[in-house]
């Protein structure tokens, strides 16, 4: 890919009556936020509710607790969840379909999904999956109209690029598909009105896990 960007620029330089080559980008911008780590929890959890999403922040021991309270809250029995789900996470009182290959019609008659996540960004409120067995295939954070999502504190970043690098690492590994996730879905393409659950869930729940 480099080989051929670097061809183009050639003939576009070329074309221009110039060999000079383009000049160097500075990386002089943040990379990291240096403020504590319960700060930047804090400022995750105030963007993420900017987004119009839930969010609350719990401990480890309440969290089946809490998935089953947010569930019950937007009237859904039924979760789709991914193979790997830990079993600490198991909410009672509501049921669990376990993904085996859910069609995506098989998905929009449940009444939500719940997955984990793999990083967070603090400065953006956003939500990064990256289709580990804790968070499923893209399509689970996709189809259901209520998505609860939980986020250890552990994984919250500051910035954009410590994220980046982070997920830079492990897509380059195991070359699986990033979603980005900011508040629940919506558009304001029409008339500057903005309309949710057009591509993904309407309704965004966010659980933020207390470190033990």
């Amino acid at each position: 890919m480099s080989e051929a960007r670097e061809a183009i620029l050639a003939r576009v330089r070329a074309a221009k009556g110039s060999t000079a080559t383009m000049p160097a980008v500075a990386r002089d911008y943040q990379r990291a936020d240096p403020r504590p780590h319960e700060e930047l929890v804090a400022l995750f959890c105030e963007r993420v509710a900017d987004y119009r999403a839930e969010v609350e922040r719990v401990g480890g021991d309440r969290l089946p607790e809490m998935i089953a309270l947010a569930a019950l809250r937007h009237g859904a029995r039924t979760l789709a969840a991914p193979d790997g789900l830990p079993p600490g996470w198991r909410p009672d009182g509501v049921e669990l379909v376990t993904d085996a290959g859910l069609t995506p019609h098989q998905l929009d008659a449940l009444d939500g999904v719940i997955t984990g996540c793999t990083a967070a960004i603090a400065q953006t409120g956003t939500i990064a999956l990256t289709g580990a067995a804790h968070e499923g295939r893209r399509l689970l954070s996709l189809v259901p109209d209520l998505h609860i999502c939980v986020v250890e504190e552990s994984q919250i970043v500051g910035t954009v690029p410590e994220a980046i690098t982070q997920l830079g690492r492990i897509t380059q590994a195991s070359r699986r598909p990033v979603t980005l996730i900011s508040g629940p879905s919506a558009t304001s393409d029409i008339e500057l009105q903005r309309v949710e659950g057009v591509h993904g869930p309407r309704r965004l729940v966010v659980l933020v896990v207390a470190a033990d």
